[in-house]
């Protein structure tokens, strides 16, 4: 012991890996463009932290924290105070922007959300996804980080926005319990006693819930907790009681004693007409869309609306377009108060009318026609046909405005009806392979060819999908014993088995 002395070594850490561990490449955050930003504001007797940018939450910081915590959890983290007034503003003018651009009934969501209603004006926007997306968009490009649900009711709407997954979520229609069922009670915007009285008797998720019955639900969480739940569901009615524009053209009418007669609410109609003209004239404006509200003697509205294809102020036009509109008002006993508001105009100018007048011009607008038609059977079932530079015949027509006049039709021979999906033939007689056939079956029957022309060939569109790569189509224009002309055609050439199976389809009937 004395020759060796007193010698300590470093021994190797018991846990520590023989070999070197693995090299993970994990790639670099995004720089932030901005420090950490976090908005504090007193909620009772302390300070809380009551929003977060991406940042701070990355950081451990959210919303409800005490902002004592914040600040020790984060030192050089941005604290600035809340202005709940200038937020309140900011969403009263989004609204605005809603009323204006997207929908006539559109309403601030407090604290944080809007409400749009887009029944009855989403074909206006492309459908309610692309309208959805290009909202999306206009947030995105405006600096705000948004998330929109679209639903059957308010309630819905407004839950899903807040709890549900995804940027973009779309509850099928009649699907709302299932689409609600999956979310945290707090969703449904219960009131904090009601939360707390959930917690305690084990409710957890909407699904929770549904199964049980009213009457013990309500004792347990009070009735405007069902009220809440019924409204996401739809047995309850939630109006959304639309942001008015003070810019909005409106007219308003009150009358000494309540009316009930059609011929008394048309005689209003064309006062409110006649006044809304004047208007409109005075500000150039001609009125795209109409909304008509009758106030009954019992406090409930009847409400109805139209809209035109082009910005109009005639005022014997639009009383046409009204009087379509009156069997749907229900009187009940009596109509008291009328408003006619104008949710949509656009400029209208002056018409030179010199050459209509000398006669060197025939100008014929079909605007008043599909306005009439289009109040009677619905503006989507008006349309124009406009052709499309395709050689597919499916693809090459696409519906248009009907008060536009579509481009230059190509010269191909086309069928006068072309049916949108072509129809198999049966038991078909034809000598390949370029030989129109002498007979088929259709529609279960039988149709026997005495003259045909053709092959059209048209090969597939190889840019949109690999099926149709060498797809062909062989047309042929038939005519039967009847005199009957239609359009045929064979898939396949009848060489290579790539081009088609060498079925036989019907496309289209001449005349």
């Amino acid at each position: 012991m004395r020759e060796l002395g007193r010698r300590s070594e470093a021994a190797s850490h018991p846990y520590k890996a023989a070999t070197p561990a693995p090299r993970i490449s994990v790639p670099a955050a995004k720089p932030l463009e901005h420090a950490p930003l976090a908005l504090i504001d007193k909620v009772g007797r302390r300070e809380e932290v009551v929003a977060a940018c991406d940042g701070a939450r990355a950081l451990g910081v959210h919303p409800g924290m005490a902002a004592t915590h914040a600040r020790a959890l984060v030192s050089d983290l941005d604290f600035r105070p809340a202005e709940p007034e200038a937020d309140a503003a900011l969403l009263d003018r989004l609204a605005l922007l809603a009323v204006r651009r997207w929908s006539p009934i559109a309403a601030v969501s407090p604290t944080d959300g809007l409400w749009i209603d887009l029944a009855g004006c989403e074909h206006l926007h492309g459908g309610e996804e692309r309208f959805c997306r290009r909202l999306l968009a206009f947030c995105r490009r405006a600096g705000f980080t948004a998330r929109i649900a679209v639903a059957d009711t308010p309630g819905a709407a407004h839950a899903l926005a807040r709890f549900g997954r995804g940027d973009l979520i779309r509850a099928e229609p009649g699907a709302t319990a299932s689409a609600l069922a999956p979310l945290p009670i707090v969703a449904l915007r219960l009131a904090p006693n009601a939360l707390s009285a959930a917690r305690r008797f084990g409710f957890e998720t909407v699904a929770d819930l549904l199964p049980v019955a009213r009457g013990p639900l309500a004792r347990r969480l009070g009735l405007p907790a069902i009220t809440r739940l019924d409204q996401a569901l739809g047995a309850v009615a939630e109006p959304i009681t639309p942001r008015e524009d003070a810019e909005v053209p409106l007219v308003e009418r009150r009358l000494l004693e309540p009316i009930g007669t059609a011929e008394a609410i048309e005689q209003v109609m064309g006062d409110l007409l006649r006044d809304l003209a004047g208007v409109l004239q005075e500000r150039g404006l001609g009125a795209r869309a109409l909304r008509l509200t009758g106030l009954r003697v019992d406090g409930t509205e009847q409400v109805v609306a139209l809209g035109t294809s082009r910005p109009t102020r005639e005022v014997p036009h639009l009383v046409r377009l009204l009087k379509l509109k009156i069997e749907r008002i229900d009187p009940g006993m009596g109509l008291e108060q009328f408003w006619l508001v104008a949710p949509h105009t656009e400029p209208l100018d002056a018409v030179d009318l010199g050459a209509v007048l000398a006669g060197e011009t025939l100008v014929r607008d079909p605007a008043r026609l599909v306005d009439v038609i289009a109040g009677r059977i619905g503006p989507r079932a008006v349309f124009r046909v406009a052709p499309v530079e395709s050689h597919v015949p499916e693809r090459a027509v696409a519906r248009s405005d009907p008060n536009e006049t579509p481009g230059p039709w190509p010269k191909w021979p086309r069928p006068i009806r072309l049916f949108a999906r072509p129809e198999p033939l049966a038991r078909v007689m034809a000598l390949m392979p370029d030989q129109p056939p002498r007979r088929f079956e259709w529609r279960g029957k039988t149709y026997k060819i005495v003259a045909g022309d053709g092959p059209e060939r048209v090969h597939g569109e190889w840019w949109r999908r690999e099926a149709e790569v060498w797809a062909v189509r062989d047309y042929y224009r038939v005519e039967d014993e009847a005199g009957g002309r239609y359009w045929v055609f064979r898939r396949g050439d009848g060489f290579e088995d790539d081009t088609g199976d060498l079925s036989w389809w019907m496309h289209g009937v001449f005349g």
